[in-house]
């Protein structure tokens, strides 16, 4: 088991997103369950997120909690297989074409335009 210093030292993804019940902004720890702060501005929910994941790191040692270390790239390769009807692959290669670029670069545009437009709602 690490430290309590050793799991502050890892990098876990943070989020914000603005409270839209009470106002102000929330603070999240998505890696590590129930880990939230809160202020009311960013700069202020930022200065209160070390505090949280101490104390919630602190709570989950003393509490025998799985501390899970966060997630990094190394586990993703970057290539995935695709089987698409061959209409659309034909249509997607003539966008392609029509984009000057190749089939994989216009897919990629896609999935990042697609993943930004509706990453942001979940």
């Amino acid at each position: 088991m690490k430290t309590i210093d050793e799991y502050m030292a890892l990098p876990y993804r943070f989020e914000i997103i603005p409270d839209m019940d009470e106002g102000g902004f929330v603070g999240a720890y998505p890696e590590l369950p129930g880990c939230l702060t809160s202020g009311e501005t960013i700069e202020e929910v930022a200065r209160n997120a070390e505090d949280a994941k101490h104390a919630w790191l602190v709570a989950a040692m003393e509490d025998g909690v799985v501390i899970h270390e966060p997630e990094t790239l190394d586990a993703y390769s970057g290539q995935f297989k695709l089987r698409i009807p061959k209409s659309l692959h034909r249509s997607l290669a003539e966008h392609a074409r029509n984009e000057g670029t190749s089939m994989n670069q216009y897919c990629l545009y896609l999935l990042t335009k697609n993943d930004a437009t509706y990453g942001m709602q979940s």
